[in-house]
């Protein structure tokens, strides 16, 4: 759905993209999943509306709106084994990263989004559909977290190819 909504368009700046990214998520993907990953990109494009480029600065400003509004959206906090658990250290990381070139800053934030999913497998769910797991839960990643950490590596790997 992305793909084709994307290819259908034109587009005169990165929010935009981003912004129809999350439409078509939240219009095909079904449960809680397509809510908040379509606020992830929907968030994240706020403060990118006029910007032709996509730069460390823009993926900082993207990535810590997205966190601020799956976590409002969502009522998620970093150890509640959800996607959280990768995008805030992402986001967090994405601040320190704002002065690399963009494929060493996209790689700084996979690592940390990757160290945040593998943190996730200590962590017993107390949010989302794991949350009936209970302590089953532990020795499993989170499967948003998964998500966001995939998300992120194949960014990095895209802008460093």
């Amino acid at each position: 759905a992305v793909l084709e909504k994307l290819e259908s368009e034109s587009f005169s700046d990165i929010g935009s993209i981003f912004n129809a990214t999350g439409m078509a998520m939240m219009s095909s993907m079904g449960g809680a999943s397509g809510a908040l990953f379509g606020t992830l990109f929907r968030s994240g494009a706020k403060n990118l509306a006029k910007k032709p480029v996509f730069d460390s600065l823009s993926l900082s400003e993207f990535i810590v709106s997205a966190n601020e509004g799956v976590q409002a959206r969502g009522g998620a906090s970093p150890g509640d084994k959800t996607m959280i658990d990768a995008l805030d250290p992402a986001a967090n990381e994405s601040l320190k990263s704002k002065e690399l070139p963009i494929g060493k800053a996209l790689e700084a934030v996979a690592c940390a989004a990757e160290s945040g999913r593998d943190q996730s497998k200590g962590m017993i769910a107390t949010m989302g559909r794991a949350k009936t797991l209970g302590e089953k839960s532990v020795g499993h990643p989170d499967a948003g977290a998964c998500s966001i950490a995939i998300i992120f590596r194949a960014m990095a790997e895209f802008a460093n190819n």
